[in-house]
C-alpha cells in the first residue's frame, strides 16, 4: 500500500507528469526540458531527482550534460502507472503542445549547433516573444 501511495504522490504534480510524457517520447537533457517546459533549472532538476528516486528514470552522462530517459525495466507498479498515464493523457492539449514545443526546441538546438543552457535560454526567450506577438 505504501508503494502505491508514494507513486500517486509523486505523480500528483503537473511538471512531473509533463516530464514523464516528454521522456516517454525521447531521451532529454535538463537544458532541453527547460527549453520545452519554460521553467527553471532548479525546478527541472528537483523533479528529475524525485522521478529518479521514485524508480521512473535512468540517466547517462555525456560530457557536461546528463540525459534522462524512462527506465527500460520499470517496476510493475511504475510500469502500470506509466501505461495508465499514457492512456489518459493521449490527446491531452498540454502534452501535444509540449511535443510540438519539443520539436521546435530540437530544431532550434540543431540550428544553434549547441546543447547548453545559453542555447535553451535563447529558445525560451524566442518562444515567449512568439507567443506574446500571437504567432
Amino acid at each position: 500500500m505504501k508503494d502505491s501511495i508514494s507513486i500517486f504522490k509523486l505523480l500528483s504534480d503537473e511538471t512531473r507528469l509533463r516530464i514523464l510524457m516528454l521522456l516517454d517520447h525521447c531521451e532529454l537533457s535538463v537544458c532541453q526540458l527547460m527549453g520545452v517546459l519554460g521553467v527553471s533549472q532548479p525546478l527541472i532538476s528537483r523533479n528529475l531527482s524525485l522521478l529518479s528516486k521514485g524508480g521512473f528514470l535512468d540517466d547517462r552522462k555525456d560530457g557536461k550534460l546528463v540525459y534522462y530517459r524512462i527506465k527500460g525495466d520499470l517496476h510493475v507498479i511504475n510500469r502500470t502507472a506509466m501505461q495508465f498515464l499514457k492512456s489518459i493523457l493521449k490527446g491531452d492539449k498540454t502534452v501535444q503542445y509540449d511535443r510540438e514545443t519539443l520539436r521546435d526546441c530540437l530544431e532550434f538546438q540543431k540550428k544553434a549547433g549547441r546543447c547548453d543552457m545559453e542555447t535553451f535560454e535563447k529558445f525560451i526567450e524566442a518562444r515567449r516573444k512568439a507567443v506574446s506577438s500571437g504567432r
